[in-house]
């Protein structure tokens, strides 16, 4: 298989908390159309489900494949660009592109060899900022500002064709550089940013600060930077050294 007949199958579609069993099938029917397969649910409301097969109108390989997680970061193991959809400006201070942005990006990467994800929330609240927060970017198809909120099937199929659209291209983006390893992808990092709250616990960094917006700030820096596995690897070691000096200063007080 070429290079460029494989880029549809370092796709995935994540579909988080979703409530209405119809909306799966027609997600699954929606990226079917656009030559994509991979659909992974996090914690749906009912699945499998009649109303899923009937909606789906024949997409059976993406319902076939589909997997069910508990959580949105097994959900994203093994990709390492995550785009996160939502129909308004939230909290969490990402990137912000078009569809025809993140599809351009989303190509470029998968030109790379990585894993991208695609991620949806539920149907009524959308994604919560902590699952925003997992995502490299924040995608907004701009709708009427009156009228904004899209049925999720639909969103679904706008960043399919979107993403179709970049795959026909005559041109391919140029991608940026090879990293020498590969990328960190989604659990790697979510382990990484463990490592720095235990760390910045262990050396009393707050001081009445919010650790919670001092995370929020990290992750956006470091999910920015779309390490390596061998940086991440040397900033882990920085990381324990912190932590073993700073058990080593309590022991003499």
């Amino acid at each position: 298989m070429s290079v460029i007949a494989d880029l549809p199958n370092r796709f995935r579609f994540v579909l988080v908390r979703t409530s209405h069993p119809g909306n799966i099938g027609s997600a699954a029917r929606a990226i079917r159309t656009m030559g994509f397969t991979r659909m992974e649910l996090v914690s749906p409301h009912r699945f499998p489900d009649r109303e899923v097969s009937a909606m789906a109108a024949g997409a059976d390989d993406v319902l076939d494949g589909a997997r069910v997680h508990a959580g949105l970061v097994d959900a994203l193991a093994g990709a390492s660009f995550s785009l996160g959809l939502s129909a308004r400006r939230r909290g969490v201070n990402l990137p912000e592109l078009t569809p025809r942005e993140a599809a351009a990006q989303a190509l470029a990467a998968a030109e790379r060899g990585e894993q991208v994800a695609l991620v949806f929330g539920n149907e009524r609240t959308g994604l919560e900022n902590e699952e925003l927060a997992r995502c490299h970017a924040m995608v907004r198809i701009p709708s009427v500002d009156d009228f904004s909120s899209l049925n999720l099937a639909q969103a679904v199929q706008v960043m399919a064709y979107e993403c179709r659209l970049v795959l026909l291209g005559e041109k391919l983006p140029a991608p940026p550089p090879l990293h020498d390893e590969p990328p960190a992808d989604a659990a790697q990092m979510e382990r990484f940013f463990e490592h720095i709250a235990q760390t910045l616990d262990d050396i009393d960094f707050h001081k009445g600060r919010s650790p919670t917006m001092i995370m929020l700030r990290l992750r956006k820096l470091f999910l920015r930077a779309q390490m390596d596995e061998r940086e991440l690897r040397m900033l882990h070691g920085i990381l324990a050294d912190a932590q073993r000096m700073a058990r080593l200063a309590n022991d003499k007080k």
